[in-house]
């Protein structure tokens, strides 16, 4: 007999279980075979418009050695990002699915975007088809919070056009390998800003990101679920853009501080150059390590996360970002300086976890309220007043916090079992 919470479990019932569970993994390895080959497609795209139109277009597909994203669960249901990206069969079955947020989205939410049209390149990938797919990008609405569709494209494996180059040239070093990349979590550093001299350091400074990160809970508990990788992308020139410095760099993947004309944001506009550094690697989650001692960085949801490489908060900015691009969280912070007007509907419930409006508090936190394990603050995402979050102080919130607070631990953990059970 095996108790659970007090209760008598017989060792029949926890079997029945077992055998069911991996019944189920085994019919959805088996459906993955029936669609997918475990090679990887990337579709290189570009959205554009502004604040009241925008549209994407394909502009490159790309077909990548491994596919290391799970093998039994390829379709979210988070319903997490501003963008959803889904595969129909011919039969129109959804056979993989994925949200994201990326850089355009951000800028529509700005004062630009209502006086300027403009384009932002980005890569998607899914495993590579064995027959004729649509791939359909769809656009959360704000008004009312559904997706619509914004694009059709039709991927025939057999197209000639698809591009079988995609050894980035780049050397890749193994920092930590716990199993098959289909059942673990692989976190890809690239080295940006950083010489063929520096390699050295950015070996040096992707060990120490990989030990901030398990310093830290949930990561700490959950270290034997992760691969790390790191992509050795050299840079001609040592450090990044700094424009309002009128500092230019000839850098691996074109970073650049003061995005949005904000000071401390740091990007790659072309999202698409970290996916070609990346394209013969497996990934769940891709982190540019900058070679800079500015304060700075970012993160977007399933898009990327950077931050600079030599600063005393490296290790808080970095699992911060990462909050934000491997598990959807939201800045929890209020007062700082962004460049976004009106970045949430207060009438709505936003997608991340860990903020909310009350509009639907049910599917939020509300039962971990009612054990006492979490609360209910006001101020967050961007947004003093309208918005709650769930503790007084966490590392979505502020650099001081010595942690997550426990909506966003589970909220990792949640992120971490998808891709790894």
């Amino acid at each position: 007999m095996k108790y659970l919470n007090n209760t008598i479990i017989p060792l029949v019932v926890i079997t029945i279980f077992s055998t069911l569970i991996n019944s189920q993994k085994l019919e959805a390895q088996e459906s993955f075979s029936k669609h997918f080959t475990k090679e990887r497609l990337r579709l290189d795209v570009v959205f554009a418009g502004d604040a009241f139109n925008q549209d994407c277009f394909l502009e490159g597909l790309f077909k990548e050695p491994l596919w290391g994203g799970p093998l039994n669960s390829t379709t979210e249901d988070f319903n997490y990002g501003e963008f959803n990206y889904r595969v129909e069969n011919e039969l129109g079955d959804i056979i993989f699915s994925k949200g994201f947020n990326s850089l355009f989205q951000e800028w529509r939410t700005t004062a630009e975007a209502k006086k300027i049209k403009r384009s932002f390149r980005s890569s998607h990938t899914i495993p590579f088809p064995k027959s004729k797919v649509n791939v359909i990008f769809s656009a959360r609405n704000r008004e009312d919070g559904l997706f619509y569709d914004i694009s059709t494209f039709i991927i025939d494996p057999n197209d000639k056009q698809i591009c079988n180059v995609s050894d980035s040239g780049y050397k890749t070093d193994t920092l930590l390998y716990n199993g098959n990349p289909n059942n673990k979590v692989d976190l890809l550093f690239i080295a940006e800003g950083y010489t063929e001299q520096e390699m050295d350091k950015f070996k040096e400074d992707a060990l120490l990101f990989t030990g901030y990160l398990f310093d830290i809970e949930p990561y700490k508990s959950r270290k034997e679920d992760f691969n790390i990788w790191a992509v050795q992308a050299i840079s001609k020139d040592s450090g990044t853009d700094i424009p309002h410095q009128n500092s230019w760099k000839n850098t691996a993947l074109s970073s650049s501080f003061y995005t949005f004309n904000i000071d401390r944001y740091l990007t790659t506009p072309d999202q698409s150059i970290v996916a070609r550094a990346a394209s013969n690697v497996p990934y769940d989650a891709l982190y540019v390590i900058v070679n800079t001692d500015k304060y700075g960085g970012g993160g977007i949801y399933n898009f990327y996360g950077l931050s600079m490489a030599s600063h005393k908060t490296t290790a808080e900015v970095f699992v911060h970002e990462l909050g934000h691009s491997f598990a959807g969280l939201a800045d929890e912070y209020y007062s700082s300086e962004v460049a976004y007007e009106e970045f949430y509907n207060l009438s709505l419930e936003p997608w991340e976890p860990n903020i909310t409006t009350m509009v639907n508090f049910e599917r939020k936190w509300k039962q971990m309220v009612n054990s006492k394990k979490a609360g209910i603050f006001e101020g967050g995402g961007y947004t003093a007043k309208g918005i709650y979050r769930s503790a007084l102080n966490c590392r979505m919130k502020s650099n001081e916090a010595a942690e997550f607070c426990p909506v966003c631990k589970a909220a990792i953990n949640k992120m971490i079992d998808h891709y790894t059970q």
